[in-house]
């Protein structure tokens, strides 16, 4: 489904919150179909980021560690290192 949001679990340093607030929007707006939030949309959207990044908070806490990192580096970390 989601193909384009990157693997959080097993990263060195762990996903930090901006990370996984950005994968939770990204994971909303796929699901969503909203690209650029509306006053229409935007509570409804914004409410779903908080659940979904919780949720996702919650799950990488309980999971156990990866045996090996992920394949490709959060979008936030590339941009980080390319202004570095």
């Amino acid at each position: 489904m989601c193909r384009n949001i990157t693997t959080l679990r097993g990263l060195e340093p762990t996903a930090t919150s901006e990370e996984i607030e950005a994968a939770a929007r990204q994971y909303v707006r796929k699901v969503s179909g909203v690209a650029k939030t509306s006053a229409n949309t935007e509570e409804a959207f914004e409410r779903a980021v908080v659940v979904v990044a919780a949720a996702t908070t919650e799950l990488l806490a309980q999971l156990p560690p990866r045996k090996v990192p992920p394949k490709s580096e959060p979008p936030l970390r590339r941009l980080a290192r390319e202004r570095s």
